[in-house]
């Protein structure tokens, strides 16, 4: 097979070998490295291939790379590091950490609930129900630029207003 018959195999078939890599690994970068070994061992072994279906040899050399990965002690002992990171996190969270959160969402909502009448819906869909300014822009009947200026204006009077409510936290 020639380079030019490669790079359109690489081509057709990139996005499916990156899809069931990142099904097995869930990690999107290293599902990126495992789409290129895959593809860097079917181009040493093309030759010795029998037959004109690509598709499922890819996705078995695609596979087998997976799983030598999942298996790998470089996984397993990161993934016991980041279970043990996670549960230290875990044990310094709170129940005091949960209610001054709790309480500082309550600070922005009023806030919120007290600004001018233009800003007042954009920043409680931006800040409080975390929308986008498409989906903003679309529920109001505004331009998006219209609703970015407005979110704007409104975080800018928020800081102001919660300036000294949050500097004593």
């Amino acid at each position: 097979m020639s380079d030019l018959e490669f790079t359109k195999l690489v081509n057709q078939y990139t996005k499916l070998i990156f899809t069931v890599c990142h099904r097995f690994v869930g990690d999107y970068y290293e599902a990126e490295n495992l789409t290129q070994e895959t593809f860097v061992t079917a181009y040493r072994v093309i030759d010795n291939f029998i037959g004109d279906n690509y598709k499922p040899w890819l996705v078995r050399i695609a596979t087998n790379k997976c799983k030598d990965h999942l298996k790998s002690s470089y996984v397993k002992t990161t993934t016991a590091v980041e279970q043990e990171t996670l549960s230290a996190i875990s044990d310094t969270y709170s129940l005091q950490d949960e209610v001054e959160i709790e309480e500082k969402i309550t600070l922005v909502k009023k806030a919120c609930d007290s600004l001018p009448a233009p800003y007042q819906e954009v920043a409680t869909m931006h800040f409080i129900e975390d929308k986008s300014f498409v989906e903003i822009a679309l529920e109001l009947g505004r331009s998006v630029k219209t609703v970015q200026t407005q979110s704007y204006r409104a975080r800018d009077k928020l800081k102001v207003m919660l300036k000294g409510d949050f500097s004593n936290a």
